[in-house]
């Protein structure tokens, strides 16, 4: 049930929000029991999250499901970080923060990788960013680069639909940006803007669906149901952005940037450069140990998995994606790369988190948390010890990847920090922050 604290967690007002996350943490009575389970990837409306949650709602939502670890996962952008952190320490919640893209895989030119349709395009993240780049730096041009790409995509796509939906042509500035307070909308802000425009011109709901009958060549009545339903807003989409569709324009190798750069670009911001997997069922992913190692070489040194997609399924290839999912899960064990998981909330539908006590997944729980832990531990030591994960000073400090993954787990599964402790450590300095956190270690041993 929505409250006015609830609806003001997802103001557009940062004060705001930041206010009413405060009153709903003093007011609540106790902690939500423990669950064990992790969700480190998942969107907000700084990008596009279904039910329009800030970062603090996010933050919000996951310790009132008892989340052991969360992670926020926008794209192409970092301006809920410092809220998602704020909001963990507020909340007592274990956080991360992370940023996806798609780039542009020149070894995988010819094959689908991940972004099915479109050879050589790779969704691909960072992980555990802990700061914001500084003005004028490489790392802050990158990022304002990834920002004004996307917006040249939208609008783009917005020349190519308005001419053939001219009835409820939107406008990109005054349309759709106003629909993120960070004025960077995704694809899927676009479709909702055509839907809420035509709802508006046409008015009449006869009207609104003979109109996305002739769109989407379906029958009025059909259209008349799907009306004001997460499936309206997927035939839409599918008819005007994606491959095929009114809008669609296939990618090449200048849409996106070179993945080697972005990878390097999150190494440079003292974040983890990470692998993202669809289900290991197209060309790119056929060999899951080649396409991991290929990455490696390149710097990517952890994989995102979204687990829901590669088991909770009831078609004919169920059992080919559950397998797909085991054998990629023991590559990433071999190679020592941490698993990162999540369900995004990027669609209507979609669980808030995925059950690691459930028949499937239960036999990857130990992998999962101990890659949220890693990915946690990372956050903290960066922040507070001046350590990451991909640092030069990582790779001397630890003999081996395994003895690092030990090590960066075992910080992220200490008791979360609180607003007093943080600052604690702040003034501790970062040698001095690291012992400590190295005799916390020391002592849950």
């Amino acid at each position: 049930m929505s409250t006015p604290a609830l609806a003001a967690l997802d103001s557009f007002d940062a004060t705001a929000r930041r206010e009413a996350l405060a009153g709903l943490a003093a007011a609540q009575e106790g902690a939500a029991a423990p669950t064990g389970n992790v969700n480190m990837h998942m969107h907000s409306f700084f990008s596009y999250n279904s039910e329009d949650y800030a970062p603090s709602h996010v933050a919000w939502a996951c310790r009132q499901a008892g989340l052991h670890a969360s992670g926020l996962c926008d794209f192409d952008v970092l301006d809920g970080l410092d809220e998602f952190l704020a909001a963990g320490r507020t909340l007592g919640l274990r956080t991360t923060v992370n940023l996806e893209t798609r780039a542009f895989f020149a070894e995988y030119a010819n094959v689908d990788i991940n972004s099915p349709g479109e050879p050589g395009v790779t969704y691909v993240m960072g992980a555990g960013f802990t700061s914001l780049p500084g003005a004028g730096t490489p790392q802050a041009e990158m990022l304002a680069h990834l920002r004004s790409t996307a917006r040249d995509r939208n609008v783009g796509l917005i020349d190519r639909v308005n001419p053939q939906l001219r009835e409820i042509a939107v406008n990109y500035d005054s349309d759709v940006v106003p629909l993120t307070p960070g004025g960077c909308p995704t694809e899927r802000h676009i479709v909702r803007s055509y839907i809420e425009r035509s709802t508006a011109l046409l008015e009449d709901p006869r009207r609104v669906a003979e109109f996305w009958s002739r769109v989407l060549e379906l029958p009025a009545d059909d259209v008349g149901g799907l009306l004001g339903t997460p499936a309206m807003d997927e035939k839409v989409r599918a008819r005007l952005a994606k491959r095929g569709g009114l809008g669609y324009e296939q990618p090449t190798s200048a849409t996106f940037p070179p993945v080697d750069d972005f990878l390097k670009w999150v190494q440079s911001c003292g974040a983890i450069p990470m692998i993202t997997w669809l289900d290991g069922t197209s060309g790119g992913e056929l060999d899951p140990r080649a396409m991991c190692e290929e990455m490696m070489s390149k710097g990517a040194a952890a994989l995102n998995i979204v687990p829901d997609r590669n088991w909770n399924l009831s078609g004919d290839d169920r059992d080919l994606k559950r397998q797909k999912l085991r054998e990629i899960v023991d590559v990433a064990e071999e190679l020592h790369l941490p698993v990162n998981i999540g369900t995004e909330m990027n669609k209507t539908g979609l669980p808030f988190v995925d059950d690691l006590s459930g028949e499937i997944l239960a036999q990857y729980k130990e992998t999962f948390v101990r890659g949220a832990n890693i990915m946690v531990g990372h956050s903290l030591l960066a922040q507070f010890a001046g350590l990451s994960y991909c640092s030069a000073k990582a790779a001397a400090e630890f003999s081996s990847v395994a003895s690092r993954n030990e090590f960066f787990a075992a910080v992220g599964a200490l008791r979360p920090l609180d607003e007093a402790r943080s600052i604690t450590l702040v003034d501790l300095g970062a040698e001095k922050a690291y012992a400590w956190f190295q005799d916390q270690v020391a002592a849950r041993a």
